[in-house]
C-alpha cells in the first residue's frame, strides 16, 4: 500500500512523495505538473528533501523542458513547417482555422479565462488537432518523395499524436509519424522520415541499418540523431 505527501515547492510547483512497499531507493521523475518521488516505507520527509537537494539542479533543468507553460493570447508556435497563434474572437466557442498562408489560428472567446485548467486542456486539445490536420497533409507527401528517391517502399502511413516517439515502422512496413514532428526543424523531420524508411529494409538498429541510414543522410546519421535527442518542442 502506498501513501502520498504533497509539498509546495518554489521550483517544481509541487513535490509528490509516494511511499511504496518494496521500494529500496528513492526514485525521482519530473512531470509537467511537478516532481514525483517514490521512497521506501518509513522514509522521513526531511531526509528525502535533503537527498533531493543533491539533484535539484539537474532535475530542474529537465523539469523546465517538460513543464507545460500556461497558454494565453501571447502563445505562438513558430516552427519551420508549422505556425500557430491564439486570437480573441467574438464567437462563444473555440474555433480552429487554417489560413491560406498555412498558418493556423485558434480563435478563443475574447473573455476566455486562461487560468481555468479545463480551458487549458481544451486549447491544448485544439492545438493538437490542428497539428494532426497539418501533419496529415504535409508528412505523407514528404515521405513519398524520400521513399521514391531511395527506392524504398512502405505499405501505408499513419499520423499519430504520440509524444514519446517521433516515428515507428512495423514489420508490415506501416510507418507511423507523430504530429509533433511539425514542431521540429525541417532537416530533422527529414531525418526521422529517412530513419523509418531505413527500417523498411533493416528492422533492427544493427550495423547494416546505420550504414544504410548514413548513405541516405550523407554520413550524418549519428550527428542528426544526437541533435534530435537534444531537441525539446516548445509545446
Amino acid at each position: 500500500m502506498s501513501t502520498k505527501r504533497v509539498i509546495e515547492d518554489r521550483d517544481f510547483r509541487r513535490i509528490v512523495i509516494a511511499t511504496r512497499r518494496g521500494a529500496r531507493n528513492i526514485t525521482m521523475r519530473v512531470k509537467p505538473d511537478g516532481l514525483y518521488l517514490t521512497v521506501p516505507p518509513y522514509s522521513k520527509t526531511d531526509k528525502v528533501l535533503s537527498t533531493l537537494e543533491q539533484f535539484r539542479a539537474d532535475l530542474l533543468e529537465r523539469f523546465r523542458r517538460v513543464a507545460q507553460q500556461p497558454l494565453d493570447f501571447n502563445f505562438r508556435i513558430e516552427a519551420d513547417c508549422f505556425r500557430l497563434s491564439l486570437e480573441p474572437s467574438q464567437l462563444k466557442c473555440f474555433t480552429v482555422r487554417l489560413r491560406s498562408s498555412g498558418e493556423v489560428t485558434v480563435f478563443c472567446p475574447v473573455h476566455t479565462d486562461f487560468s481555468d485548467e479545463a480551458v487549458q486542456k481544451l486549447v491544448r486539445a485544439a492545438i493538437v488537432r490542428a497539428m494532426k490536420k497539418v501533419a496529415s497533409e504535409f508528412l505523407p507527401p514528404l515521405l513519398k518523395v524520400w521513399a521514391e528517391r531511395f527506392g524504398l517502399t512502405y505499405r501505408k502511413v499513419r499520423i499519430t499524436g504520440a509524444r514519446s516517439r517521433w516515428g515507428s515502422c512495423t514489420s508490415a512496413r506501416t510507418i507511423s509519424l507523430s504530429c509533433y514532428l511539425m514542431l521540429v526543424p525541417s532537416h530533422l523531420i527529414d531525418y526521422v522520415i529517412l530513419h523509418e524508411l531505413a527500417h523498411t529494409r533493416e528492422m533492427n538498429h544493427g550495423p547494416r541499418f546505420w550504414e544504410l541510414l548514413n548513405d541516405m543522410t550523407a554520413g550524418q546519421a549519428l550527428r542528426l540523431r544526437a541533435e534530435l535527442r537534444r531537441f525539446h518542442p516548445s509545446f
